[in-house]
């Protein structure tokens, strides 16, 4: 089975887990099961794509550091 989804488009209510962020937390390390995360290196359309994925990764990082 394949799924896929990018944990970084979540529009649930605040303070609600997405179930992708639940299954990855879960299902790692469990034997027979792999992830795949890609980056804005693997963006193969516009290179305007790639600059908004670094913008939104920066912003992650700048909020993460936020929180205790």
């Amino acid at each position: 089975m394949v799924v896929t989804g990018d944990p970084t488009q979540v529009d649930l209510p605040a303070g609600t887990r997405s179930g992708l962020a639940e299954a990855l937390e879960t299902l790692k390390g469990v034997r027979g099961i792999a992830t795949v995360k890609l980056s804005d290196a693997d963006v193969v359309r516009h290179d305007l794509v790639a600059l908004i994925v670094r913008a939104y990764e920066a912003r992650e990082r700048a909020v993460g550091a936020d929180e205790p």
